[in-house]
């Protein structure tokens, strides 16, 4: 029972899918960060279904490309992109690392979050405007990708500060347990890429473990460890670059 609270817990916290409400205790807390993924995978089955449909339905390269970035976003309610607005302000403001943890907790978004937010969805309604059904299942996977990782950072990663989302579920997680959950995910995930398409399975994969390196050294450079908001960035930053990639690559191939 307590397994069927720690997944409602987690589809609750990281997206707007409807699910029953859950006091969040102790034993149901250790094991939440384990079904993270699964959002992943709840995204990755919306845009795959969506994108296919939209691609027999015929139309526009404009309509299809905003609709897929919008997605994402929906199914979300955007809170991941909100902790890649916080730290684009907070990395902007070229302030020492108190100061940077200020403004990552800090509820106005300042011209960095905005000017990024654009760039972002401008460069996503790009990319998209370019997937092929072919590319569907490589991107679809990335969302596992990204928050396996984003998972692992948050138990293998020392907290920035002693509060906050990030240092909630990590006190309240069975660390090992999670470490290894995730490592399952991110092979499941990496799995299945390899196996769709080699090559472009393995330029999705370098995507996502080049991100993940320099966040790892972002976070201990900038903040002195990670935050909620860190790991959202994160996360957005991860998706992005795996579907960077997976036009790039797959316009090659």
């Amino acid at each position: 029972m307590y397994l069927l609270e720690s997944c409602v817990i987690a589809i609750s916290m990281y997206s707007k899918i409807p699910m029953p409400r859950v006091e969040w205790k102790e034993k149901n807390m250790k094991y939440a960060m384990c079904f993270f993924p699964l959002v992943g995978c709840v995204n990755g089955i919306l845009v795959f279904g969506l994108g296919n449909f939209l691609s027999r339905l015929g139309t526009g390269k404009l309509f299809f490309a905003v609709a897929m970035t919008l997605l994402p976003l929906l199914v979300t309610g955007g809170i991941h992109m909100d902790g890649y607005m916080d730290t684009l302000d907070a990395l902007n403001s070229y302030g020492d690392k108190e100061k940077k943890l200020a403004i990552l907790k800090d509820p106005h978004a300042g011209a960095f979050a905005v000017l990024g937010l654009a760039v972002y969805l401008l460069w996503s309604v790009a990319l998209w405007s370019e997937v092929s059904p072919k590319l569907l299942p490589v991107v679809a996977w990335g969302y596992v990708l990204s928050r396996g990782l984003s998972g692992l950072s948050v138990v293998a990663f020392p907290a920035a500060r002693e509060s906050g989302l990030a240092k909630t579920f990590q006190d309240g997680a069975k660390r090992r347990t999670v470490g290894i959950t995730m490592v399952v995910w991110l092979l499941g995930a990496a799995a299945a890429v390899l196996w769709y398409s080699p090559l472009l399975g393995a330029a999705a994969l370098l995507a996502a473990a080049l991100v993940f390196c320099y966040y790892r050294g972002m976070c201990k450079r900038k903040f002195g460890g990670i935050t909620g908001d860190l790991a959202g960035y994160f996360l957005q930053v991860c998706e992005l670059a795996v579907l960077t990639v997976a036009v790039l690559v797959g316009g090659i191939l």
